[in-house]
């Protein structure tokens, strides 16, 4: 049988009726105006702040669609500011000729922190790992692109051998106590043809017969358009707060922490290549990763940067890379249903885990584009919590579901199905960190990229029907494309759950 995936809770179990703390001690609060008018017998009054109360319900207890009503609220407030001001919109320095340091990346959004430095050289070859340095979120990340034979062939007992392997790969991240995080990206879309013309040009015999000239040629037409090219990226993460700790021992400034991620790395890739069975791991230079990133604003950039390598193998002068001043888009804007960046439209979404589990590899359909043009990106992201954090929220979880459960065998309240399985996967996490696990709550983010000439729209639309097709359940990244865009397709190590340590 498959591997299935289901030791997952939600991050917070109310003790009081399904309410968290904070809620109760919220609609507390707004009750005592109502209770006052009661006990003053002012009954126009009181009726008046019975439905004040009521909506007061509805902003704090009601999810509307992931999101509580305030949550809503605010986001929409803030969105329709950010558009009146002009924030929403977003043009590169290159656009309007003020790119003076080609170097310093110039990002919109949630990547304007990003900073990429050169780590020291590597032997054998002397390269310089790209380090990636968040000043915004205070972390670091070096990504490697990898290269995996893939799960549609797996049986299930290999399957459950590479879910092991991940185990180990996060278990042994954790043991670090400084990796706070395992990011993996892909990258699905349909073959550009640039590999193939290259191959042509070079191997095509000028005196070649005009019938096996026009074969090769059609035979290239056709398999671009039936050929799908994927692009599998991992990125480790890890905070200032515990870098600054261990970078001491190699020294100070950006080289220590550089040579700190380095070492870190060396233990990931040992993991990816016996556990997982990736075959490649390339961890990225500045250039391949600014290529990376410029692809992932502009898919149909990529045959003009393959053409240009291609190029600088017979000329050296010629200048292939991609500067960092220009490996974003040249202009973005964030709408509420979408995002778009340069030529392109790209709609992201959240993949919800369902509560039977998911078997290890479920996720595939979603890569699949279905049109010309179109690029699908899936980010699965691992957050690993540190040990002290963990057993203080498995305890508290714990606590609450416990509450909870007396809570409503006191009043009479039958327990559902979904609350039961919820108390004993939290009550089984506990078992797990005493056994020495790490406590990791992962998440997806799917995006569907196309150009601005289609509707993006029914693009959306057939990317939530794939995540359905998977056996999954789909929730829109509304007021917030820009982050799921930037975290599921670019690997430059953002997260949509970090919080800040040290701050």
């Amino acid at each position: 049988m498959a591997s299935v995936y289901r030791d997952y809770s939600r991050d917070r179990i109310g003790w009081f009726f399904g309410l968290s703390g904070p809620q109760v001690v919220t609609l507390a609060l707004g009750l005592f105006p109502a209770l006052w008018a009661f006990n003053e017998q002012r009954w126009g009054l009181l009726l008046g702040l019975i439905a004040g109360w009521a909506a007061l319900f509805v902003l704090v207890v009601v999810p509307v669609r992931g999101r509580s009503a305030t949550g809503w609220l605010a986001a929409s407030t803030g969105h329709l500011v950010g558009r009146a001001l002009g924030w929403t919109a977003w043009r590169s320095h290159a656009s309007r000729g003020e790119a003076d340091d080609l170097a310093v990346p110039d990002l919109p959004g949630v990547l304007h922190g990003i900073r990429v430095h050169d780590g020291p050289p590597q032997p054998p070859t002397m390269t310089r790992v790209a380090v990636i340095q968040d000043k915004a979120n205070r972390v670091w990340a070096v990504t490697a692109a990898i290269t995996h034979p893939g799960l549609a062939l797996a049986d299930g007992d290999d399957r459950d051998r590479q879910g092991r392997g991940l185990t180990d790969l996060l278990n042994a991240a954790a043991r670090t106590e400084l990796i706070s995080e395992v990011i993996f990206v892909v990258r699905s879309v349909p073959d550009d043809g640039a590999e193939r013309d290259q191959w042509l040009a070079r191997h095509l015999r000028p005196d070649a017969p005009g019938l096996a000239r026009a074969v090769n040629e059609q035979l290239a037409q056709v398999l671009s358009q039936a050929a799908v090219r994927t692009e599998t990226y991992v990125t480790i993460v890890a905070p200032e707060a515990r870098l600054a700790r261990q970078a001491k021992e190699f020294g100070r400034g950006v080289d220590a922490r550089a040579r700190a991620m380095l070492m870190l790395a060396g233990e990931v890739e040992t993991h990816l290549r016996a556990g997982l069975r990736v075959t490649d791991v390339e961890w990225l230079t500045s250039p391949k990763l600014a290529a990376a990133v410029r692809t992932g604003f502009a898919p149909g950039d990529r045959a003009g940067i393959v053409e240009a390598l291609a190029a600088r193998d017979t000329d050296p002068a010629i200048n292939a890379d991609v500067p960092w001043a220009q490996a974003g888009p040249s202009g973005a804007d964030q709408v509420v249903r979408h995002y778009s960046h340069d030529a392109w439209n790209s709609i992201s979404a959240t993949v919800k885990l369902p509560a039977r589990g998911a078997v290890i590899g479920a996720l595939a359909p979603v890569l699949v584009p279905t049109e010309p043009g179109e690029r699908r990106s899936l980010m699965v992201a691992f957050p690993i919590l540190a040990a002290s954090l963990a057993d203080r929220q498995t305890a508290n979880a714990e606590w609450a579901a416990d509450m909870g459960e007396s809570l409503r065998a006191k009043a009479g309240m039958k327990t559902r199905a979904r609350d039961q399985q919820a108390t004993a996967r939290t009550r089984a996490l506990d078992a797990k960190l005493a056994s020495g696990h790490a406590l990791v709550r992962p998440y997806a983010v799917a995006t569907v990229t196309a150009p601005k000439t289609v509707r993006i729209a029914e693009y959306g639309r057939r990317l939530d029907a794939a995540i359905r097709r998977a056996g999954f359940a789909p929730l829109r990244l509304d007021l917030a494309q820009d982050s799921g865009f930037a975290a599921s397709t670019i690997p430059l190590g953002l997260s949509l759950t970090r919080k800040v340590e040290g701050a």
